[in-house]
């Protein structure tokens, strides 16, 4: 820490955000020697996984890559212990990362943000806490996730309900006693999916109100063995150097096929065969084209389907838990834990509201084509203001008093591969808008990693500010589109309401949040940024710049 004013601290940098990207970079931004200090308005470490206590709640990428490979200390000591890991285990690997690596000591909890202001006079950002103190930093960094702003229904009455109503990403920590208790469940994204199980085996019934069905894809999640781990241990920079570079992050092979160049008998083998490996192998390891033929995205789409019917007992609850509107990947697949498996159960019963949306909340339930279903508890598992709430709920102020939220709603959203914004200088975000659909720690160290050696370079060459030229954010919007385009994401996302295209949020402008170029591309073109000594994010440089029109010399105003 440094002070120009005795009464307000400052620091070379200000991270927002304690879970994987505010641990990651304060571990990465320590070891150049910059005054680093972490705000999170939590009570501990661990970001969504502080947050989200819900029954159920675990991963949906396994162990091998749901971590950090920069520490071999933490690699050799600690024990994962499922292959997908619940989020006490998870919470706990962030805790031990904290302790490991000796972060607490610049990590301060309960602390809001409410306001961060830049100064072109005196080049600092000035954070205003909800206590009213300040602080001050060179460099701002957002690590505030991109789920973690929680969307609550638009349905009329829901503040009437007399009993309990939580959401997914606000459960009690102590947990909820749902013994002999009606529960109502609304949304059945990937929170809800996890949670209906543990829901179902506690409740005394449930009721899934059920817009739109996803295109869930099982598994099981067996213990780590001894020699799992040690393999791990032995090959980590292999594993992560693999997930890396792969379009979502994961060390997982790729397909050698089109769905589109094989005989039915084969692609319902090679469907069947990675249906039982689980989870994302169906996603990833088919075909090679799952994601950008709609006619190979049909296949998968009625293979799961036909999964659906065998599994489920009642044929209509079958029916209506086939998405038809919308094809495989039209929205990022969730996995399940036995969530086909419960619709089996007496207890559990499913109200489709595609065709008639619930018109009310009343103190005693959820009313649905004139039926008042009666609850005791009411669960949200109604999703999020993806990849840009947490960012627009604070006012992140940059040149001529313009807060963040009002660039994005005066232009749409720009951003510098997801990494900075014009108009916003020294101001950093991991894992921002119109960064990679990836399993998140992938992108979360190389990212950290970057920022590292931006920063690096920009003190030792005398650059007092990093900030996107508008040519170099109109490179990247453009380009962030045309990838979107070019996968069934795009327009089956839309039919579909996904997060990544704003679906989900009413109101909310319909623009690509991801990226879905891949990941290991995104990796190549930070790779690029660097070699080309930074040029899209130094106005006056006058720096040649791939990401910069031949022709056009980038501007700051």
């Amino acid at each position: 820490m440094h002070t120009t004013d005795p009464r307000v601290e400052t620091y070379d940098v200000v991270v927002i955000g304690a879970g994987y990207s505010g641990l990651a970079m304060l571990h990465h931004l320590r070891e150049i020697g910059l005054s680093t200090l972490v705000v999170d308005a939590a009570d501990g470490v661990g970001g969504t996984w502080w947050a989200n206590r819900y029954p159920g709640v675990r991963t949906d990428s396994e162990y091998d890559s749901y971590a950090f490979s920069f520490s071999t200390a933490v690699r050799e000591e600690w024990v994962w212990t499922e292959r997908y890991p619940r989020g006490e285990e998870i919470r706990a690997y962030l805790e031990f990362v904290a302790d490991r690596l000796d972060l607490r000591r610049d990590i301060r909890l309960s602390t809001r943000v409410e306001r961060a202001e830049h100064s072109d006079s005196t080049n600092l950002w000035t954070l205003t806490l909800a206590d009213g103190s300040r602080l001050r930093s060179t460099y701002l960094v957002s690590a505030t996730g991109l789920l973690s702003r929680p969307v609550l229904p638009a349905v009329p009455g829901l503040e009437t309900f007399a009993g309990p109503a939580h959401h997914s990403a606000r459960w009690p920590h102590e947990g909820v006693d749902l013994t002999d208790k009606r529960v109502g469940m609304i949304g059945v994204g990937a929170s809800g999916i996890q949670m209906l199980p543990e829901l179902a085996a506690q409740a005394a019934h449930v009721t899934v109100f059920q817009r739109t069905p996803n295109y869930v894809v099982e598994s099981t999640s067996p213990p780590v063995t001894p020699e799992e781990l040690a393999s791990l241990r032995e090959n980590y920079d292999a594993v992560f150097e693999r997930a890396a570079r792969h379009p979502f992050g994961v060390p997982m092979d790729f397909p050698a096929h089109s769905a589109l160049e094989v005989d039915d008998d084969e692609r319902r083998q090679v469907f069947e065969s990675k249906w039982q490996a689980g989870g994302f192998h169906f996603a990833m390891e088919c075909f090679t084209d799952l994601m950008t033929s709609p006619e190979a995205s049909a296949y998968a789409s009625e293979f799961i389907r036909g999964k659906i019917r065998e599994v489920v007992a009642d044929p209509r609850t079958a029916e209506a838990l086939c998405p038809t509107t919308y094809t495989f990947m039209g929205k990022r697949p969730p996995t399940g834990h036995g969530y086909y498996d419960a619709f089996n159960r007496e207890n559990v019963e499913l109200v489709d509201v595609l065709a008639s949306p619930i018109t009310e909340v009343t103190p005693r339930g959820v009313v649905v084509d004139g039926v008042e279903h009666e609850l005791d508890v009411l669960v949200l598992a109604t999703g999020f203001d993806a990849m840009t709430g947490a960012l627009t709920a604070i006012d992140v102020v940059g040149r001529e008093g313009i807060t963040l939220r009002e660039r994005w709603e005066r232009d749409g959203l720009l951003t510098y591969l997801g990494i900075g914004v014009h108009g916003f200088p020294n101001f950093f975000m991991s894992v921002g808008p119109q960064t990679p659909l990836s399993n998140l720690p992938v992108p979360v160290q190389r990212g950290a990693q970057w920022l590292q050696r931006a920063l690096s370079f920009a003190r030792e060459n005398g650059v007092d500010q990093l900030e996107p030229t508008r040519e170099a954010e109109d490179w990247w919007r453009a380009e962030t589109e045309r990838a979107g385009h070019a996968t069934v994401m795009y327009a089956e996302g839309r039919k579909a309401g996904a997060w990544f295209v704003g679906g989900n949020v009413p109101g909310k402008r319909e623009e690509m949040a991801v990226y879905l170029g891949g990941g290991h591309v995104y990796q190549d073109l930070c790779a690029e940024v660097e070699a080309e000594a930074y040029a899209g994010l130094r106005p006056d440089a006058g720096l040649p710049s791939a990401h910069v029109p031949a022709g056009e010399t980038p501007q700051v105003a």
